[in-house]
């Protein structure tokens, strides 16, 4: 059987939530967790908020559901709109709300092995 994810009401309650948090964020897994290696979670961001500057552990990109955002690493940015698939680069990087914004990110923690040409 499989799983439905009611994502446009949680997006509106994750949103809320942030609104309401005295850091301005929120976040919730809707699939994977630690028995799995894929790994959803919305993030709830209030205008001009921002999760700070961290690693990326593994694979992800982020899916811009409602707002805008800004991806950014020491010396590049990429500005994400609600309908925008954003790819987190292999870097530490910045995740800011230019406006209010709820973003899906998908992540495989883990690095893939190298490969030298």
């Amino acid at each position: 059987m499989t799983d439905k994810v009611p994502l446009a009401a949680l997006v509106t309650e994750q949103l809320e939530l942030a609104r309401g948090a005295s850091s301005g964020r929120s976040a919730k897994t809707v699939y994977g967790g630690h028995e799995r290696s894929l790994r959803q979670t919305l993030l709830a961001l209030d205008a001009g908020r921002r999760l700070g500057e961290h690693d990326n552990p593994g694979e992800a990109t982020l899916h811009v559901l409602r707002g805008r955002v800004r991806l950014s690493t020491g010396d590049a940015s990429w500005d994400g709109s609600a309908g925008d698939l954003l790819i987190v680069p292999d870097a530490r990087h910045d995740l800011e709300a230019i406006e209010p914004a709820v973003v899906l990110l998908t992540a495989v923690p883990g690095r893939p092995p190298r490969h030298d040409p």
